[in-house]
């Protein structure tokens, strides 16, 4: 990440400290390190370290959270996105599809609606658009006619009960895998991530100090396509900004020219990691 060892930085996704740990690592004393966490499961990790301040926010409010403590400028920020091992390997929070648990899926379980909750009041229209547009599952439109249906008859209350549903609409090789685009789709939704990835990014680029780093891990085509666009143009929707002689106005410089992945041994240790995708930035100038 280059860092400067004096320098103000932020990890937006602390979870278990992996990240705040190793960027701890290379700061000085006059470091200092802001981390974001909206799970009360992350908070018992905080870092007993002076340097370090636990934010108990989601990222999509970096900016207020930072001004909270006085923090105008930073010289990196850095973001893992997507749902922690500790999220997955606990079967009460519902994300994965290896335990039978409630089908919650909520990052911060102090608040928003639960998966279930968000599946019983959604309409066919709106659960066909998340399901395509969220989990790219091929048959949606037939699943989402299906599965509003079932739930006209009761509320799917846990994993397995939604797992064992799909049974029906999975394609024979790829059981596991359109099981796993389904949840994908859903705890998107549930946890407005694109919404909030939206909000990181546009702030960013305020809260970056000339030459700061923005880097960002994505695990999903979502996700990185939204990060790839706003690295290249300065905006997540693709709105390029253009003087009065129609020039673009760059605010951000990709550090690499195709997003760097994890190797075989990497994969090995940590098979959750195949699909990430890192990608970095450097702030290009002042921006009012």
């Amino acid at each position: 990440m280059g860092l400067k060892p004096g320098g103000i930085y932020v990890d937006c996704t602390f979870g278990g400290g992996g990240h705040s740990r190793e960027l701890l690592s290379r700061l000085d004393a006059d470091g200092r390190l802001f981390a974001f966490d909206q799970d009360p499961d992350a908070w018992e990790n905080a870092l007993d370290d002076p340097r370090f301040c636990l934010i108990r926010m989601n990222f999509r409010h970096i900016k207020k959270g930072l001004r909270l403590h006085g923090v105008q400028k930073v010289d990196g920020i850095l973001a893992d996105l997507g749902v922690s091992s500790h999220q997955f390997d606990a079967a009460q929070r519902g994300f994965s599809l290896r335990f039978e648990g409630p089908l919650d899926m909520r990052m911060n379980p102090l608040s928003g609606v639960t998966a279930a909750d968000w599946l019983e009041a959604c309409d066919e229209k709106e659960l066909r658009w998340v399901l395509k547009t969220y989990g790219e599952v091929p048959n949606a439109g037939r699943l989402a006619a299906a599965l509003r249906k079932r739930l006209d008859q009761g509320k799917l209350e846990s994993t397995a009960e939604l797992s064992q549903f799909l049974e029906g609409f999975a394609p024979a090789q790829k059981i596991h895998s359109y099981k796993a685009q389904v949840f994908q789709a859903l705890r998107i939704v549930v946890n407005q991530e694109m919404e909030a990835l939206r909000e990181l990014l546009a702030d960013s680029i305020e809260l970056l100090s000339l030459q700061g780093r923005l880097v960002i891990i994505s695990y999903h085509s979502l996700e990185d396509r939204m990060v790839k666009q706003f690295m290249r143009e300065g905006w997540a929707d693709g709105d390029v900004e253009r003087d009065e002689r129609g020039r673009r106005h760059f605010r951000l410089r990709p550090m690499h020219r195709k997003p760097l992945s994890p190797d075989s041994a990497q994969i090995e240790e940590n098979t959750r990691a195949r699909s990430a995708k890192l990608r970095a930035a450097e702030r290009l100038e002042e921006w009012v």
